[in-house]
C-alpha cells in the first residue's frame, strides 16, 4: 500500500498536477501497518522476545542428525554443545528462509593442528551457503577460507578472530535467493556477516552454494534447515538463536 502511495504522490509531483509548495507534511505520513513491538534480549547478545531459540545450553532438541540418521550426536555440558569429531553434521529440525542469526563459538586447544585443521566447522545458511568457522588466533590459510570469509568465495573484510580459547560472536543477516518458475534463479541470496561487532561481509552477494572443489551454483530450494559441520575439530557453540525476517 505504501509503495502504491509513493508512486502515485511521486507521479503528481512529477506531472505538475501538484507542485512542491502545494503538499501538506501529513500527505507523506502513513500510520498503518503498524510494525510488531519485539522486546531486546535483556544483555546484549541475548535473544529478543520473538526469537527461534535453537540452542539454549540445555539439549540438543532443536536439533538432528543431517544424514538422517535421527538425533544430534554431539555433546552437550556445561552450557555448551561440542562437536564429537566423525559423529556428522547436524541441522535444525525447523526450516528458514530470510533470518537474523546470532551463534557464538570456541575453538579447541590449538595443539599440534594448523591451516583448515585447526578448529574447523562452518555454518550453513539454509543447509547450503557457509559462513566460515576456524580458529584465527595466528593460523595462516587460504583467505577465501578463513574465519569470517563465504567459504570458496569471499575472503573477509577484516580478521575480527580474539584468541584460541575465547568464545568468538558471529551475527549473520541472511536474504535468501528466489526461484521462479522452472527453477530459475531471479534474485541471488546476500549475506552481511558481523563477527565480535565488525562487519566482516558487507552484503555480499552469494554466487551460489559453497563447494570444497569447483565453482559455485544455484539449486532451486525453498525453505531449508540451518546446519553446523562436524569437521574433524571439536569446535563448542552455544547461546544460538535466530529470527525470521
Amino acid at each position: 500500500m505504501k509503495q502504491i502511495f509513493l508512486i502515485a504522490s511521486s507521479l503528481l509531483l512529477m506531472t505538475g498536477v501538484l507542485s512542491a509548495q502545494e503538499w501538506k507534511p501529513e500527505s507523506t505520513e502513513w500510520y498503518y501497518p503498524k510494525p510488531q513491538v519485539v522486546n531486546p534480549g535483556q544483555t546484549p547478545g541475548q535473544p529478543p522476545s520473538d526469537a527461534i531459540v535453537l540452542f539454549d545450553g540445555k539439549n540438543l532438541s532443536q536439533w538432528v542428525s543431517s544424514d538422517g540418521t535421527g538425533e544430534a550426536k554431539w555433546k552437550v555440558s556445561n552450557g555448551e554443545m561440542t562437536v564429537v569429531p566423525g559423529t556428522g553434521m547436524i541441522r535444525t529440525k525447523e526450516y528458514f528462509g530470510d533470518c537474523q542469526l546470532h551463534i557464538e563459538f570456541k575453538s579447541p586447544p590449538a595443539e599440534k593442528y594448523s591451516g583448515q585443521n585447526r578448529g574447523n566447522s562452518g555454518i550453513f545458511l539454509q543447509s547450503a551457503y557457509e559462513v566460515q568457522v576456524l580458529d584465527g588466533d595466528n593460523n595462516p590459510t587460504y583467505v577465501n577460507g578463513m574465519i569470517g570469509s563465504i567459504y570458496k568465495q569471499s575472503a573477509p573484510l577484516a580478521n575480527a578472530y580474539t584468541k584460541n580459547g575465547e568464545w568468538q560472536v558471529y551475527d549473520i543477516y541472511y536474504k535468501a535467493p528466489r526461484f521462479g518458475r522452472g527453477g530459475v534463479l531471479e534474485k541471488p541470496a546476500y549475506v552481511t556477516v558481523v563477527l565480535n561487532g565488525i562487519v566482516v561481509q558487507n552484503n555480499f552477494e552469494m554466487k551460489g552454494n559453497t563447494p570444497y572443489t569447483g565453482l559455485p551454483e544455484y539449486h532451486a530450494h525453498g525453505r531449508l534447515p540451518l546446519a553446523l559441520q562436524d569437521h574433524g575439530t571439536a569446535v563448542a557453540f552455544r547461546n544460538i538463536w535466530i529470527r525470521n525476517l
